[in-house]
């Protein structure tokens, strides 16, 4: 073996792996050192929830996203309620405005808000056993697309509108 090649290759090889190493650990950085998860980012103003003596209610508020980037609330969940849907309003084939499931969640735009209203996007509670009556609170936890939650409790208020239409889903078999 002739060592006079040999250390100079070695050093060469060794000095291309150091500069490939070092291109691979920068690119492997995150995009943003800054951006905070989405429950960090959001949360709720003047939230509230529809009274109701037993079967569906809703909850509403005003969702702030404060970030620098779109999140998303893939699903809510609530000790009042087994099963709970994000609703949007859509209009029909007969031309009748709906309520139905709002497919891939709700996204507030990043520095922006998104209003849950009775007769538009709102949190759906079904199949409640118990009452929701005026004076009592609910406590709700968003889940976001990047799996942080957020959670927030919401006085129950009466509240004689919101009697809206549900579509009917033939996937989930159930009578809305």
């Amino acid at each position: 073996m002739n060592t006079s090649t040999t250390l100079p290759r070695a050093a060469a090889l060794l000095a291309v792996s150091l500069l490939a190493l070092t291109g691979c650990a920068a690119t492997a950085a995150p995009a943003s050192e800054d951006s905070k998860p989405a429950g960090d980012v959001v949360t709720i103003e003047d939230a509230w929830v529809k009274s109701a003596p037993d079967g569906m209610s809703a909850a509403f508020g005003m969702l702030e996203n404060t970030g620098d980037a779109d999140v998303t609330v893939v699903s809510v969940e609530s000790d009042v309620s087994p099963m709970m849907e994000l609703h949007e309003t859509v209009e029909n084939e007969a031309g009748e405005m709906v309520m139905r499931e709002i497919e891939g969640g709700f996204v507030i735009p990043a520095g922006g808000e998104l209003a849950l209203e009775p007769g538009a996007n709102h949190i759906m509670l079904m199949g409640l056993e118990n009452p929701l009556v005026a004076g009592d609170e609910a406590t709700f936890t968003l889940t976001f697309s990047d799996d942080s939650t957020y959670e927030f409790t919401a006085p129950v208020k009466d509240y004689s509108g919101a009697n809206e239409n549900y579509e009917e889903s033939d996937d989930e078999g159930m009578d809305h």
